[in-house]
């Protein structure tokens, strides 16, 4: 063969080449998902043509095709903004090289301020998937609508809404070949362990500290930005195993447990009547108090852990808090705490209040009883106040601790914290308000602090640091002193939580989508007052007005909530 016929033979079999690959390219397609959330309508369109929904709609293109979709909001409604795939408050463009998922927000063209009252409460350690995530079969059950709800996957549908029906989610288990006292070890013999219904109301305690919320997002590389969330059976084992004396769940399963609809009847039923979130995340990846410091005053000014832990958070922090921004700005304000089964139920002054108050982390806290000693009550003024026309326009309602009704994993076999009776004592303090006055025109935000190391299967979110602090109080050993990464600042939040948004104003039966932390409760308040954020951490929030239809209000005359069951077994020397 002539050079100039291997030539013409070489182009030919590249042209061939090129067209096989340009057909198996054309061949291959992507599936484009837009959800529409908010409390107001409008629309997605695409270019090319295809998309054109409410609420939801798919549309599969070629490989490589670059789509733009363009929100168009109703009339007296706005863009609020993209989420997922998406960014930004325009137009968007994509290339569909692999399957993508955005969600449009369109938000009413109005403010919060009807709302003359806003009390919030944090209950203690809870994730989104062991407190909801069986809520989409509590709808099928209960003739209730279906929507939206990103729970545990093996109670989505399988046809309709996304998300739909997936495996059940596990993480691997201990080895059996090394009992305690070794340490859990994960290894190819390793069991999985799945997601379980947990019958008993009380469980021994899992951790959610610094060194813990990161195993968890990836145990194999703690400090990545890539999370598996494999790591919670792990870390639960061995905290179990390294405690003295040893929790009985060495194996660390407690962490797989759910309850359902039937555990917590009070809170399915206001979930769903009311609104609720599937991206509702605690503030930072690590234990209680920094994240009720962030809860007060949208930061925790560098600390991983509570003050006093060791020599490097000694200190009191100088941030300003949402109440005193409130005292400055003339808005009244209390703080409620429940003094039973504590030191100060026989000495109720706001000196020993003060101490069952996460305010106290604060320097501007110290001086609340000596300059503000009215704000600081206890619970019982809260249902006086609510019979007597004292309620505050902001409040907040400590969790009772020291009641054991703050729905706190359990720390001994003598002192088991069951959840149907701080279920039962929320209900009491929400109805007390439904039942009220001061319903017409307030707002109940129930929430929890952080996930508490029980398993939820959606990672913490990029976020903003709040001041530019990054952790200052990490001890030796700790994940990030060994090596560094992208979780190893305030620049993510912690695990999803459970929320319930109660008014007369709240959508009915409405499901949030948008990415926010609790300090979104803050940046509300300060929306609806004219107050200045506290830092970039409240300020990057996106509004809480989504909840709300303050246009038409759904439930001016407020339902008629189940009582809270309360018979449920508790106990902690086994599973489930």
């Amino acid at each position: 063969m002539t050079q100039r016929s291997l030539a013409i033979l070489m182009n030919i079999l590249g042209v061939i080449i090129f067209l096989t690959a340009s057909a198996s390219s054309a061949t291959t397609k992507y599936k484009l998902e837009v959800q529409l959330s908010g409390n107001a309508t409008g629309t997605v369109t695409s270019s090319p043509a295809g998309v054109e929904c409410s609420p939801t709609c798919t549309k599969s293109y070629p490989a490589g095709t670059a789509v733009t979709l363009t929100p168009t909001a109703a009339s007296g409604a706005s863009f609020a903004g993209w989420s997922g795939a998406c960014q930004g408050t325009g137009a968007c463009s994509l290339t569909m090289n692999a399957d993508q998922s955005a969600i449009a927000t369109f938000d009413l063209n109005q403010s919060p301020n009807a709302l003359n009252h806003i009390i919030f409460m944090a209950q203690e350690n809870r994730s989104l998937d062991s407190y909801f995530g069986e809520l989409r079969a509590y709808w099928a059950a209960n003739g209730i609508a279906d929507a939206s709800f990103d729970g545990l996957p093996q109670f989505n549908p399988r046809t309709g809404i996304a998300p739909l029906h997936g495996p059940v989610p596990s993480n691997p288990g201990c080895d059996p070949a090394y009992p305690p006292p070794a340490d859990c070890t994960i290894d190819d013999s390793s069991p999985k362990i799945d997601s379980y219904h947990l019958i008993t109301q009380c469980i021994e305690n899992p951790s959610p500290s610094w060194n813990e919320s990161h195993v968890d997002f990836n145990l194999d590389d703690p400090v990545s930005e890539t999370p598996t969330l494999n790591g919670l059976v792990w870390t639960n084992a061995h905290d179990a195993r390294d405690i003295d004396p040893p929790y009985h769940d060495v194996k660390g399963k407690r962490t797989m447990g759910y309850y359902e609809g039937t555990d917590l009847n009070y809170y399915y039923f206001m979930a769903s009547d009311f609104a609720t979130s599937d991206r509702w995340f605690s503030p930072a990846m690590t234990r209680t108090q920094p994240n009720r410091e962030y809860l007060i005053a949208a930061t925790s000014q560098g600390y991983a852990y509570p003050i006093g832990t060791d020599q490097n958070d000694q200190a009191l922090l100088t941030a300003t808090t949402i109440f005193q921004e409130l005292q400055a700005a003339g808005i009244t304000w209390k703080i409620y705490v429940n003094p039973q089964d504590s030191s100060c139920q026989s000495d109720p002054t706001p000196q020993c209040l003060l101490t069952l108050s996460y305010v106290q982390n604060f320097e501007w806290g110290q001086d609340i009883p000596t300059d503000y000693p009215q704000n600081l009550a206890t619970i019982t003024q809260y249902f006086d106040d609510l019979q007597n026309g004292t309620l505050p326009q902001v409040a907040i309602i400590e969790p009772a601790s020291s009641a054991g009704l703050d729905e706190h994993g359990s720390d001994s076999d003598q002192y088991p914290i069951d959840i149907q009776l701080g279920a039962n004592y929320v209900s009491s303090l929400v109805n007390a308000l439904m039942t009220s006055s001061y319903w017409k025109d307030s707002a109940f935000i129930l929430t929890y602090d952080e996930f508490g190391g029980t398993y939820d299967h959606v990672a913490p979110q990029p976020t903003v640091s709040p001041d530019g602090i990054k952790p200052q109080d990490l001890m030796p050993g700790d994940i990030c002193t060994q090596s560094t990464g992208p979780t190893c600042d305030f620049t993510y939040t912690g695990y999803r939580i459970p929320l319930i948004v109660v008014s007369p104003y709240a959508i009915q039966h409405y499901v949030s989508h948008t990415v926010m932390d609790t300090t979104a409760i803050l940046s509300f308040i300060e929306q609806r007052f004219n107050l200045n954020p506290l830092t970039k951490r409240d300020a990057a929030q996106k509004s809480m007005s989504e909840f709300f239809n303050f246009s038409n209000p759904p439930w001016m005359t407020p339902p008629t909530p189940p009582a809270q069951n309360t018979n449920g077994p508790c106990y902690l020397n086994k599973l489930p």
